[in-house]
């Protein structure tokens, strides 16, 4: 009796582990339909007879994105939007170009973990750790460094030359999504009510309603 428990308790933990991991893809590709009326966690799959090289294909990633913006920089996407063919492989990335001290400001990714490289330039980049330590884990990277960002933690980086600088970010999500720390708190579609920022951020309503008027 005391076998069979053991094995059935193996079985289980086997079962648990199984079960945490991703699922594999059971077919070849899932190319997403983008004209598709089924809502589910992602795209739905266009018909294999349809799919051509141009869904698995993006071109232009060698021109520089347009940085004359208040914040100096512009991140130019490759995710499943971009190449349908990338429905399902849970990967994309983007090209992102700074000006001279461009910003790409506080921001996460709900759904990916990010590796960038830099192919041009310095860059200053960090990330904040989860709460209560809030650790603030920064560093200047230069030509062919690597630095990652964990799934959904606030991170940034700042061009800290006079020159322009370009990096390359691969993400581990078809659509990883990003969430602007201050867009997304004064930006958002309706207002979050002022007193709940002045609570939360510990200054008058006047001044949250000044910086709700810049969004």
């Amino acid at each position: 009796m005391a076998r069979v428990l053991g094995s059935f308790a193996l079985l289980a933990l086997v079962f648990c582990v199984a079960v945490a991991a991703d699922d594999s893809p059971l077919q070849d590709f899932c190319v997403a339909d983008m004209n598709g009326h089924v809502l589910v966690n992602g795209y739905t799959c266009k018909n294999p007879s349809w799919v051509q090289a141009e869904d698995f294909y993006y071109g232009g990633l060698h021109m520089m994105g347009n940085t004359s913006n208040s914040l100096g920089s512009k991140v130019t996407p490759v995710f499943v939007t971009q190449v349908p063919g990338l429905n399902t492989l849970g990967i994309s990335l983007a090209r992102i170009d700074y000006a001279p001290w461009g910003v790409n400001p506080p921001h996460t990714h709900p759904r990916a973990s990010e590796i960038l490289t830099l192919l041009e330039g310095s860059l200053e980049v960090g990330f904040i750790t989860s709460g209560p330590e809030n650790r603030h884990i920064s560093k200047v990277l230069y030509k062919g460094d690597v630095f990652v960002f964990p799934e959904n933690l606030i991170h940034y980086q700042k061009n800290n030359g006079n020159t322009n600088a370009i990096a390359i970010a691969a993400l581990s999500s078809q659509n990883p999504g990003v969430i602007s720390m201050a867009s997304g708190v004064f930006g958002a579609i309706p207002e979050i009510p002022v007193d709940i920022l002045a609570k939360g951020y510990k200054i008058n309503g006047d001044a949250v309603s000044n910086i709700q008027h810049k969004f």
